[in-house]
Formats: C-alpha cells, sequence, structure tokens
C-alpha cells in the first residue's frame, strides 16, 4: 500500500497538533518535541509536521511506499517523466530508518519517495541534514542538471549542503 505524504513546516507545533488531531479526529501517531506524524487511513495519509527552522507551509509532498519494489517502480516513473532523480539510502529523519528519492517538479515543488526501515532517536543523524540550515532532511535544492548525485543527498559531493 502506497501512502500519499505531505510535510508542513509549522511555528507553533503545540497548536497545530491540536488543529490536525481536531481535523483528523485522531491524535499524532509519532510525537516528538518537534515533530509530529499521523498514519492515516482514510484517506491514506502520511501527515507530518515539523519545527524545523524553515518558511512555514508545505515543505516536500511526496509517496511512501512498500519496499524495494515501490522505490524502484517510482524511479521508472519519474525517469518518464524526465525529472533528475536523487537517492538518499540509508538516512535518518524524521525520527525514521529510510530509504529515500528526492526530485523537483517544473515549479521546484520538492517531492520525496520513500520506504521507512525502522525508527530513530532522533530528527536527523546529525551530520546528514541536507538542509543548508542544517535542521531538515530534506535537500534545498537538488544537482543541477548534468551534475551526478551522490549516493546520498546528504554529502558535500551532492551539491545540496
Amino acid at each position: 500500500m502506497n501512502r500519499f505524504h505531505i510535510h508542513l513546516n509549522v511555528t507553533d507545533l503545540d497548536n497545530s497538533i491540536q488543529f490536525y488531531s481536531g481535523l483528523f479526529a485522531t491524535p499524532p501517531t509519532v510525537a516528538k518535541p518537534d515533530y509530529a506524524k499521523w498514519m492515516l487511513d482514510d484517506p491514506q495519509l502520511n501527515f507530518a509536521i515539523s519545527t524545523t527552522g524553515r518558511v512555514p507551509g508545505i515543505d516536500h509532498l511526496g509517496f511512501q511506499v512498500e519496499g524495494t519494489d515501490g522505490l524502484a517502480a517510482m524511479v521508472r516513473r519519474l525517469d518518464a517523466a524526465g525529472t533528475r532523480v536523487v537517492p538518499e539510502d540509508a538516512t535518518i529523519c524524521c525520527y525514521a530508518q529510510s530509504d529515500k528519492l528526492w526530485t523537483e517538479d517544473p515549479q521546484g515543488v520538492r517531492w520525496e519517495t520513500f520506504h521507512t526501515t525502522g525508527e530513530a532517536t532522533t530528527y536527523f543523524a546529525g551530520e546528514a541534514a541536507c538542509a543548508l540550515d542544517g535542521k531538515a532532511c530534506s535537500p534545498d535544492t537538488l544537482p543541477a542538471s548534468g551534475q551526478t548525485a551522490a549516493a546520498s543527498c546528504c554529502t558535500t559531493a551532492s551539491g545540496c549542503c
């Protein structure tokens, strides 16, 4: 089962948790001091919020997939769409261990496809933050056209840090 994923940046986590818990009629599945996530079945949605220091609003959109087959299928779809794909293997982000793919749509909206492989005790793994501010897990920019992406977007060689 694939789930649609939305990640929002918020300024007040407690008020946002209260609002979204009321909207979804359920408390978050995961609640941390800087992050909350709802795993909803109707609609099938992985909805996350965090206080990462980025501008409030949509951080990125994406899909949570089941396993490496789901990631491989999304690579084929993104290749057919003619976009660059930045893989990020064995990363820690949002209190989870995941293998990920990152891309951007023609408007610059970041899209993440990921398969969660386990839990983590931190929001991100220290030096593994892709964002220039060092606080968020998704790359602020993808490598320039023609530039080869590193195995993980979270290395200085990839062009995103």
